[in-house]
């Protein structure tokens, strides 16, 4: 059964200056991983999205999330010829239509790495993407430092999609940084450090140009390779980490 998740009742509000009313917080604070909230994805995506669609390089497997002083830490790693790392996602677990995402989390470097922080439309079993549409919060790949990806895959414009803003910002690996997106049933819009960097409302909306009516859920992953994060790999680099402060969602 489908739910949302509330973490604490003393952070769920409504106020009459009509301030966001807090759906769901994790800040990580467990000995574990909360599989009443998330899921692992494990593999390489075989049969049925082998590579898991991007021609990707890694593994997902349990080990390789792990929760540390208040942070979820995915942790990159090459053993032999084997390349492993982690995926999370909320899906059946916790999804909700419209609202703002916040994530503070660090990057890791090295070329080949993909971390990425994202959503997916509720319906993807039956909608195949890029029909469920997908909502990419923040990608960064360690062979562009310095840049930061957000961006909209729809059926008018996927894969190498035009719906997209590369952000230049010199040492965003240095450190934690948030990650946010307000999305109401008229536009996406995106920030990073509280700054507004991308605005997506398309004129005409219909099935093929927003198909954001709907739930979404949570995902977030570090790839290793593939069609955006290599092809090439730098294999000096590991272990690399992706770490997670927090994540909150609020419904307007």
């Amino acid at each position: 059964m489908k739910f949302l998740f509330y973490i604490s009742l003393l952070a769920l509000f409504v106020s009459c200056d009509s301030s966001p009313e807090l759906l769901f917080e994790d800040n990580f604070e467990g000995a574990s991983l909360n599989e009443e909230i998330w899921n692992y994805e494990l593999g390489d995506g075989c049969p049925n999205l082998c590579g898991w669609g991007n021609n990707e390089r890694q593994l997902y497997t349990k080990e390789n999330a792990r929760l540390e002083n208040g942070f979820l830490i995915i942790t990159a790693t090459k053993r032999d010829s084997i390349y492993n790392s982690s995926r999370i996602t909320t899906k059946d677990k916790m999804e909700f239509q419209y609202g703002t995402v916040e994530v503070r989390a660090q990057l890791p470097t090295g070329h080949g790495l993909w971390p990425a922080i994202w959503m997916l439309g509720n319906d993807i079993d039956t909608n195949i993407w890029p029909k469920c549409g997908e909502i990419d919060i923040m990608e960064y790949v360690g062979r562009e430092p310095g840049i930061i990806y957000t961006s909209l895959h729809t059926p008018a414009s996927f894969g190498n999609t035009i719906n997209s803003k590369k952000t230049e910002l010199p040492n965003i690996e240095v450190g934690f940084h948030t990650y946010k997106i307000n999305w109401t049933k008229e536009a996406i819009d995106f920030y990073i450090d509280g700054e507004h960097v991308y605005h997506f409302s398309p004129q005409e909306k219909n099935a093929d140009t927003w198909p954001y009516d709907k739930p979404f859920y949570v995902l977030m992953n570090m790839a290793i390779g593939g069609n955006f994060g290599g092809p090439d790999v730098d294999d000096s680099i590991f272990p690399q980490e992706f770490i997670v402060d927090y994540i909150k969602i609020y419904k307007h």
